[in-house]
């Protein structure tokens, strides 16, 4: 195994096996969760699982910025592990629910655990893995770990349904996450950084997308998010339509399908790390959403098996392309002691366009067809790279900015380890808190939005 292999760092090793029970058990959820709304609704469980679907974007987009103003007042370890305990807890209710908005309401507290979960899961590995080229892998590395779930977790739920009913599905989940919890336990990680923060709550709960919003790669990669949405959004959504109400196939093409989209993403998974020897994440991304405007072109033409089948191999691999940088660009893009807010702010707003995806891409195919859909979203992707390329900036002027800093006063927790709080008192190094002047200066370095540095010089 190579030094640059993530698996050679024990933390990240056993973090990342916590992560792949965790998914495997919520995919067997996921398949319970379609086999207890049909006990139901029957005919309209489809319409329940939409509408779980729609309060799962919600808890998302919505709490996910709440809950990242606050986590930094926790260690990270203890939060990470209450939260998978939490939701084992809410799990391990929903075979016991009598009602259909029981359902909603489990649904709603459990993904609101999650989005407390996932960012500062995801900020946490740059933190183990400094390296740039091992934190690259990882970020690939996760990738693969979330499509064969895709994969695989209804081929073990269809065998583990073999022995029993779907309530043990929800079983197996709830252990999966009470193991997820016990393995970071017992994982050394990180100390936590300390956590500069100045006015009242909503400033903290507003830091991270405020402060993302600020960086102007992040806006060009939020608006790539939209696109990367859509698309996603008709492989989610539409393949089912498609391929039953177009190919007039059966259940199992849609798995094909389905299947044909995950191998190209995995395939780009599994070569990025070369890649980007080649390419900065920059132009990874930005040529990953161009695929994505293609295939979505490709998608509004005649339907034809195997055409179509290629189509969704390359939607997966633009998908995988455009999405896999993304950790490394929000990292680049924060400080280590911000990175979770960040993170934040990216979980909640990539899901915000994941929210609007589901919802046009359902809709515009219900009222409008397929082909419309796919054309009209490959134009708005196309808009969206277009965006990237006007006002993404040029990565080399980026790592060395001149800037110029007024004088000011204010109070905020700090130390002295950085070279930019230099002043004498008792404390030394320790952290503490008190009013400190910060005189006006003049001065060049890697440029990114924090505390010090609320506007992104012109």
């Amino acid at each position: 195994m190579t030094t640059t292999s993530p698996f050679s760092n024990k933390s990240f090793l056993q973090l990342f096996i916590a992560q792949i029970i965790a998914l495997v058990g919520t995919g067997f959820s996921t398949i319970a969760l379609a086999l207890l709304a049909y006990d139901f609704a029957l005919n309209e469980a489809g319409r329940v699982l939409g509408i779980a679907l729609a309060i799962k974007m919600i808890a998302y987009v919505v709490f996910a910025p709440i809950i990242g103003g606050f986590v930094h007042r926790i260690p990270r370890k203890h939060f990470l592990i209450l939260m998978d305990v939490l939701r084992a807890v809410v799990v391990l209710m929903i075979p016991f629910i009598t009602q259909v908005w029981h359902i909603y309401v489990l649904i709603f507290v459990l993904n609101l655990f999650s989005a407390g979960f996932k960012p500062v899961f995801q900020a946490l590995i740059p933190d183990i893995l400094v390296d740039e080229k091992q934190y690259g892998k990882a970020l690939a590395y996760s990738r693969v770990a979330y499509d064969l779930e895709n994969i695989l977790s209804p081929t073990f739920a269809a065998i583990a349904l073999l022995y029993f009913s779907y309530t043990g599905l929800f079983l197996i989940n709830s252990a999966a996450f009470i193991i997820s919890a016990v393995i970071i336990l017992v994982t050394l990680l990180p100390k936590d950084k300390v956590i500069e923060r100045t006015g009242n709550i909503v400033d903290e709960i507003s830091f991270g997308i405020v402060s993302y919003m600020k960086t102007p790669r992040l806006r060009s990669l939020f608006i790539l998010y939209f696109g990367i949405a859509l698309s996603s959004s008709m492989i989610i959504v539409n393949t089912v339509i498609y391929v039953k109400d177009y190919l007039y196939l059966s259940d199992t093409t849609v798995a094909i399908f389905m299947a044909s989209s995950g191998l190209g993403s995995m395939i780009i998974a599994f070569i990025y790390p070369y890649l980007n020897e080649k390419m900065i994440d920059k132009y990874i991304t930005q040529l990953g959403v161009f695929v994505l405007a293609l295939s979505m072109f490709f998608m509004s033409y005649e339907p034809i098996y195997l055409y179509a089948l290629i189509t969704w191999f390359i939607t997966g691999i633009g998908l995988s392309l455009s999405q896999i940088p993304s950790g490394k660009i929000v990292n680049a893009s924060s400080s280590p002691s911000d990175r979770t807010a960040y993170f934040t702010a990216q979980f909640s707003l990539s899901h915000l366009s994941w929210f609007f995806g589901y919802l046009l891409a359902g809709e515009l195919a219900f009222m409008f067809g397929f082909s419309f859909t796919a054309s009209l979203f490959s134009m708005i992707v196309m808009v969206c790279l277009l965006f990237s390329l006007l006002f993404w900036p040029n990565e080399d002027r980026t790592e060395g900015m001149m800037h110029t800093h007024e004088r000011i006063t204010h109070n905020h927790t700090h130390n002295h380890d950085d070279g930019h709080h230099d002043h004498e008192h008792s404390n030394g190094h320790d952290e503490h808190s008190h009013d400190h002047v910060h005189q006006d200066v003049t001065h060049e370095h890697k440029f990114i939005i924090d505390i010090h540095h609320q506007r992104w010089p012109k």
